[in-house]
């Protein structure tokens, strides 16, 4: 088995742009938020000058991350009429995207150093939440095929709501309920089913509580008084932010679970660093073939995705040759 780590964030480039996201993320500039308004024009309330002098937008104020969000999906894949219910997870968008190149290129390492296109790809989405933006954003960035599994009722609605306003989104994404609070790929991957990847961002707190502080630390370091209730700029609902165990607990019931499913790459965000060691010790016990610690960083918060697979090199090319076209 073998274990590497590939470091995302290499070299330096001018101020202007996020230097620690993807060479292809289209978010690496400043926002143009001239072209952003245009595209969504109810964004234009929410921007002012900052302490700088620039353009830009309250990041503590929930309505207007959920409008820079909007403006994003339009200006850059064409998505239209995104929104959200009230509470649910609004996800930074440049941190998302980046989540999806660095898989482009995990599945290149096997296609000649290409990255696979189209409809032959086929994605599942664990967790995909109201919001939908792991299908939303690689399917228009690379034609994949999205399958998105959520345990919410509501969330899922919505994310079809997303799906229908937009025209071609419905044959390209296919959502699923997940019924069973202790399954992840059980009751929503179907027999025989194939996927080229899966990928997920599993609640990372262990506790309510955990969550709670974990909102307190953000308010704080956006400048706001924690006296006051804090509302998250991102928000959340419980299962979108928590679960027992955290996100080391999560992730390693997809490993054991992952040696029953067809696909060639598993993937996850993983948050905390000190969840790298279980997790770790997860996949030596599942007896995987490989796997990778992918480091990523927006500005200063950084996180990092683990992918591991049950196949070696030679058949990875064979799956390659095989299904990508």
């Amino acid at each position: 088995m073998k274990n590497k780590s590939i470091d995302a964030a290499k070299g330096h480039a001018a101020p202007v742009e996020k230097t620690s996201l993807h060479p292809r993320n289209p978010h690496r500039g400043r926002y143009d938020f001239k072209q952003l308004i245009a595209a969504s024009p109810e964004l234009a309330a929410f921007v002012s000058p900052n302490a700088y002098g620039d353009e830009s937008i309250d990041f503590a104020d929930p309505a207007a991350v959920k409008a820079l969000n909007r403006a994003l999906l339009m200006s850059s894949y064409g998505i239209k009429e995104w929104d959200i219910p009230a509470q649910y997870l609004c996800p930074p968008i440049p941190g998302r995207a980046d989540y999806l190149h660095y898989l482009a290129d995990l599945l290149a390492e096997s296609n000649g150093g290409v990255v696979p296109t189209g409809a032959s790809i086929r994605a599942l989405d664990i967790g995909t939440g109201a919001n939908c933006i792991y299908p939303l954003i690689g399917h228009r960035s690379y034609g994949w095929q999205f399958a998105g599994s959520d345990i919410d009722p509501k969330a899922i609605a919505n994310a079809q709501r997303i799906l229908d306003a937009n025209s071609g989104l419905s044959e390209a994404i296919e959502l699923r309920v997940q019924t069973s609070s202790q399954d992840i790929f059980k009751g929503v991957v179907r027999p025989d089913e194939v996927f080229d990847l899966t990928l997920c961002n599993p609640p990372f707190h262990a506790s309510l509580a955990e969550a709670n502080l974990g909102t307190q630390r953000k308010w704080k370091n956006l400048g706001r008084d924690v006296a006051r209730k804090p509302a998250l700029n991102f928000g959340g609902q419980g299962a979108e932010l928590w679960c027992r165990g955290g996100e080391e607990a999560f992730v390693c019931r997809m490993i054991v679970e992952s040696a029953e499913v067809n696909c060639m790459w598993f993937t996850a965000l993983i948050s905390k660093s000190a969840s790298l060691p279980g997790v770790y010790r997860a996949l030596k016990k599942a007896g995987v073939t490989d796997y990778r610690t992918i480091e990523m960083a927006q500005g200063q918060k950084k996180s990092r995705i683990v992918a591991w697979t049950f196949l070696d090199e030679s058949r990875q090319r064979e799956w390659s040759r095989a299904r990508w076209k």
